[in-house]
This record gives structure tokens, C-alpha cells and sequence, in this order.
């Protein structure tokens, strides 16, 4: 640990926006996020032992989810941790300010990244319900095929 607030990363994890947001620049909030379902508070239906989210992390299942919920429920939280618990990389995109271009990027890479080292990439699209019919188009075939999830 470099500074006060530098918390370690338990066993790694699988990279990506939020885990290089670990560094002493980071907001206090981006550095203090829990890192595993145990760490989490609240949300206990999705973290408790033997349900279905906790499942598909432990058993390492390939998903897609959909999280829905008001500003600081934790989705963006929930998806980072299931992209470290499982080891995949994580990357979002917010679809309020991300084009067709940047929604293009993001698949490209996380196929080439699958393609090269068999790693998976957590996408995680904020505001998804504010996608254009062009960056729904864009996203289908990289969700279709499996490059993200």
C-alpha cells in the first residue's frame, strides 16, 4: 500500500475502468467500493448464500444481466464485482454520451481480447434504455456472439 486510502484488490481480478480507479487519485467513493458479494451491503437476495447471482459467480457462468434500479443502488458496483469474482474484464460505456463509434470500440476489444487470451469482458452500459437504434445495432452482435456479457 502506497497511501492511506490504497486498498489492496484481493486475488487480483480481471481488470479494467474500475479496478485501474484504484489509485491515491481516485475519488474516496471509487476506492472504497466492495470488491466481493461479501463486502456488499444490502442487497441481500442477490448475495446471500445459494442465490441465483452468487451462483452464477460461484460457478462461473457466463451472463448477461440486466440491473435496474435508482442512482446509488450499487449496479455499477455489482457488475464490477462480478467481472473481478469471475475474473473477466470489466468496461462500461454510458450511453448518453457514447456513440455508435465508442459502442463499436468496446466490442472490437473485448473480442480481440478473447480472441488473444480467452478472457471475457463484463460490458457494462449505463443508461442503456438511452441507446440509439444505431448503438442498439451495434451492441446486439457482440452480445449474440458472446464477446461481452
Amino acid at each position: 500500500m502506497d497511501g492511506l486510502f490504497d486498498v489492496p484488490r484481493p486475488g487480483g481480478g480481471g481488470g479494467g475502468s474500475l479496478a485501474a480507479n484504484t489509485h491515491a487519485s481516485a475519488p474516496l467513493a471509487v476506492r472504497m467500493r466492495p470488491r466481493t458479494l461479501d463486502e456488499l451491503v444490502g442487497q441481500e437476495q442477490l448475495r446471500a448464500p445459494g442465490a441465483p447471482l452468487r451462483q452464477l459467480i460461484e460457478n462461473d457462468q457466463s451472463m448477461s444481466l440486466l440491473l435496474w434500479g435508482p442512482p446509488g443502488t450499487g449496479k455499477t458496483t455489482i457488475a464490477s464485482i462480478v467481472s473481478q469474482q469471475t475474473d473477466r474484464r470489466f468496461v462500461e460505456v454510458s450511453a448518453v454520451s457514447a456513440g455508435v463509434k465508442e459502442v463499436r470500440a468496446a466490442i472490437d476489444s473485448a473480442r480481440a481480447q478473447l480472441v488473444a487470451t480467452g478472457n471475457e469482458t463484463v460490458l457494462f452500459v449505463d443508461e442503456v434504455h438511452r441507446f440509439s437504434k444505431a448503438q442498439q445495432d451495434a451492441l446486439l452482435p457482440g452480445v449474440e456472439n458472446r464477446w461481452v456479457t
